[in-house]
């Protein structure tokens, strides 16, 4: 049985480029780039190159870029270099929103525990938050808005641009969580005019635990690590430099893909959430068409999406409900719940979110199994039944 992986946006699988510009400096060229002799030198120009190449495919300088473990370790740091400006200014407020990850929402937390103020932004039944409802969140003490490009469950593409232009005129900072985005949408921070910005490897073929911080020119970000003047003296310890020349690889290589990628993802992605509204109760969640290309996620009223997965999975194909940082829980998706879908139907849910790897084939083997696997748990529902009886109403039309 052929495996069918429909995963990306829970991590994807290592490019032969990244991998390939990995392997040097494990095998060969191991030096520490502190070190002073010629083998970490010869590290030390690698680390200077994938700079130069991350910094290019975001539009950014090459002092710019700061190397970190991942996404959630850059978006920890980006707020936290926003809370100590803020209160060392006596601001001491934080706008963002409901959708966000949970790399922001828990540091947003710890925040308020130190006495910050945080306002959550509502969001429509899209997903979507306006630049307009952050103007008006905005306050004499705000210091930082942090709004993600694009969500890492139902897909749905922010209107960043928009909001960081807000910022710029309230004079308040503005990070944006891009580590669905990178690699898969266009993105330009001086285009954006963000003044941060996260992404992590893994997410576009690159290897796990590392990823970057933007920061802009003129901004300094604090320290979360103690013990060496590495990363301009904001992160001390030795530089993963196989990791750091392979996510440089791997992100020149999906961003010089994006133009070739995109419209095949979205005719892909297109096709499945076509063939999966044929499913009677079923919903889309997130934007219908400014969506990532290659997600998609929909809720089946009726069902658990734990079962969904195991059974799908049965028949080889590899998908989730949601966040993968947050599969362990038995709660409903925080972001369902934000776009106004009912806790019986968040339950019901299933991401499917694709790769330029994956075939339409691939695409009508899922809808067949879906559909299959949708009708076998609904047999066995009580809850299902009751719905059919009419004791119960739907929720979903």
């Amino acid at each position: 049985m052929n495996t069918i992986y429909v995963d990306n946006a829970a991590t994807t699988k290592m490019s032969k480029t990244a991998i390939d510009a990995m392997m040097p400096f494990l095998e060969g060229t191991y030096g520490n780039p502190s070190s002073l002799h010629t083998v970490g030198q010869l590290a030390a120009e690698a680390l200077v190159k994938a700079r130069q190449e991350v910094a290019e495919c975001l539009g950014a300088d090459v002092k710019e870029i700061y190397f970190t473990s991942g996404g959630s370790e850059s978006d920890n740091q980006a707020l936290i270099t926003a809370a100590d400006l803020g209160a060392r200014k006596g601001k001491k407020h934080i706008i963002s929103q409901k959708t966000e990850h949970h790399a922001i929402l828990h540091a947003l937390k710890k925040l308020e525990k130190q006495g910050f103020e945080v306002t959550l932004l509502d969001v429509d039944g899209e997903g979507y938050v306006s630049a307009e409802d952050v103007r008006k969140a905005i306050r004499e003490d705000t210091i930082m808005v942090t709004i993600m490009a694009a969500n890492n469950e139902i897909g749905t593409i922010m209107p960043i641009k928009e909001i960081a232009a807000v910022c710029k005129e309230k004079g308040v900072l503005f990070h944006t969580d891009a580590v669905q985005a990178v690699g898969h949408i266009p993105l330009n921070v001086k285009d954006i005019g963000c003044d941060m910005l996260s992404l992590s490897a893994h997410k576009f073929h690159g290897p796990k635990g590392v990823g970057a911080l933007y920061v802009r020119k003129g901004m300094f970000p604090s320290t979360l690590i103690e013990g060496g003047a590495q990363e301009r003296s904001r992160r001390a310890g030795t530089e993963n430099i196989a990791g750091i020349s392979s996510m440089a690889a791997a992100m020149k290589e999906a961003v010089a893909k994006i133009p070739e990628n995109t419209p095949k993802l979205i005719k892909m992605r297109d096709r499945l959430i076509e063939g999966l509204a044929e499913i009677p109760h079923s919903i889309l969640n997130g934007s219908k068409t400014n969506r990532l290309p290659g997600s998609v996620n929909m809720c089946f009223e009726g069902i658990e999406g734990e079962s969904l997965l195991l059974l799908l999975d049965a028949k080889g194909i590899c998908a989730s409900s949601g966040s993968a940082c947050t599969s362990g829980s038995l709660d409903p998706s925080h972001v369902l719940l934000a776009i106004g879908r009912p806790h019986e139907v968040a339950h019901g849910s299933l991401r499917l979110t694709l790769s330029e790897e994956n075939s339409p084939e691939e695409m009508e083997f899922i809808i067949k199994s879906v559909k299959e696997v949708v009708e076998y748990l609904r047999r066995m529902s009580p809850i299902w039944q009751d719905l059919q009886e009419g004791k119960r109403q739907y929720v979903i039309q």
